[in-house]
């Protein structure tokens, strides 16, 4: 049996089972898909050295291969913190604005990903399937082939792909995807982000596409496809039911004194649409005085990036606007929002999703956004609570039942926060089940095979 490859930016060591939820759903997958093909994940350390000479940390867990390798500071700042977060982040998020073309970054980029290939390539035999995540890594498949690797490579890209009338402001542009061509198969989270790419490919390069995806551009031929992630529904669920969710639901309930709690869950940044939502929950106060009092909107946002500037300003608005929107609404027993800057394990997120009646979710751009079906893999069958999810997140593609709304008004926002408030909760029920059945048959697992399958050619 072919051994599996995983490629990835950043490697999360295997937890043991009873460490459920201690790990994110993507870890939890690969892991299984590792375990079963004998696999090798192979990325960065995140950790820094004073200078890379090549040396390769492998460790063994839980009965999967880690391979992971240490970067200098200058690789760091150039490939990572540069051109994968400073360029194309907020590129492929649509903000052609935040985008920072420095030369600089783009040389680390090719250069670290150069180390990569270097340093993976001696792992690599004849049968195995090689698959490489995300936009940190898109030029390796190319490298891999210089370098002699004629396997099977996938890549799947877990973030949007921009339509080609923003990517082409991206310098170099062309040479970034024909090195995408070289994969065998090209993976993405929705057939919006495959159509962009493909309309890239034929109106830009020149290349011909038919109607299953199949690319052929200057003799050489590949697949791309949408391949829509997944959360572990039973490793979530089964979290949901333990003790440390039921104390976070207890908890919750507790403290907000019968409120009706509105939950946001986003790592901060400027994509996630806080900004927006917080704006949106303002209006929502204001046209209805007579059930401010009545709700709490908690928003728990970990920082992230703290090294690009931009991050640290988007912090530093959202503590801003929290604190006008609480100075001006608040009363001596109710503060409207609770702004938290800090993370919380899994189970306990499932506690907090099932205490709260509104998940509010408003990305700007997503490339899927599990948190939307987390919300709806935690909730209670008999009084589930409403996902009001902004119809630019991949998963509106999914969870259609999901009031969606355009979170770049605050009007829609508002207006989905009182129709959640007033649904009947038959109505509820109906829309929950309806989500559900997505979110249980089309998870992590479900979304790992199909890839895999296509990797083989099969």
């Amino acid at each position: 049996m072919s051994r599996l490859i995983v490629i990835s930016n950043r490697v999360s060591a295997p937890k043991a089972k009873s460490a459920a939820g201690a790990q994110g759903g993507l870890a939890v997958a690969l892991t299984a898909a590792l375990r079963e093909n004998r696999g090798i994940w192979f990325g960065w350390s995140g950790n820094e050295c004073e200078k890379f000479e090549g040396k390769l940390d492998m460790e063994r867990h839980d009965g999967v291969t880690t391979a992971t390798i240490d970067l200098e500071r200058q690789d760091i700042d150039e490939y990572y913190n540069g051109y994968a977060n400073r360029t194309l982040w907020p590129l492929f998020h649509y903000r052609i604005d935040l985008a920072e073309y420095e030369r600089t970054f783009g040389s680390g980029y090719e250069r670290v990903n150069e180390i990569f290939a270097e340093t993976v390539a001696p792992l690599i035999e004849p049968d195995d399937l090689i698959w490489v995540h995300d936009y940190h890594m898109l030029p390796l498949g190319k490298m891999l082939r210089d370098r002699g690797v004629k396997n099977r490579i996938g890549f799947f890209l877990h973030i949007p792909w921009p339509p080609t009338r923003l990517f082409v402001s991206l310098p170099y542009h062309e040479r970034l995807v024909r090195t995408l061509l070289e994969y065998d198969v090209i993976g993405f989270q929705t057939n919006e982000w495959l159509e962009s790419f493909l309309h890239y490919v034929e109106k830009e390069l020149g290349g011909t596409v038919d109607e299953d995806g199949w690319i052929e551009f200057e003799g050489r031929r590949c697949c791309a496809k949408a391949f829509p992630i997944g959360i572990d529904f039973d490793e979530f669920t089964e979290a949901a039911e333990g003790e440390t969710a039921a104390e976070a639901n207890r908890q919750l309930s507790r403290s907000t004194l019968g409120k009706k709690v509105i939950i946001g869950v986003d790592r901060l940044d400027y994509s996630k649409g806080v900004e927006e939502r917080f704006q949106g929950y303002e209006r929502f106060l204001e046209n209805n005085p007579e059930q401010a009092d009545h709700v709490v909107l908690l928003q728990i946002a970990p920082p992230s990036r703290g090294e690009v500037h931009t991050y640290q300003e988007i912090r530093e608005r959202l503590e801003t606007l929290a604190g006008h929107i609480n100075g001006a609404h608040a009363d001596v027993d109710w503060v409207p929002i609770r702004y938290v800057n800090q993370g919380y394990p899994r189970p306990a997120l499932a506690g907090f999703y099932r205490a709260s009646r509104i998940a509010l979710i408003t990305p700007l751009r997503d490339g899927m956004n599990l948190v939307a079906k987390e919300y709806v893999a935690a909730q209670d069958p008999e009084d589930p609570g409403v996902l009001i999810l902004s119809r630019f997140a991949g998963a509106a593609q999914q969870l259609t039942e999901a009031l969606l709304i355009n979170p770049y008004s605050t009007d829609e926002i508002s207006e989905a926060i009182s129709q959640a408030l007033a649904m009947p909760r038959e109505e509820r029920i109906r829309r929950w089940e309806a989500n559900y059945a997505n979110v249980r048959d089309e998870d992590v697992i479900w979304w790992r095979k199909n890839f895999v399958t296509a990797l083989k050619g099969e």
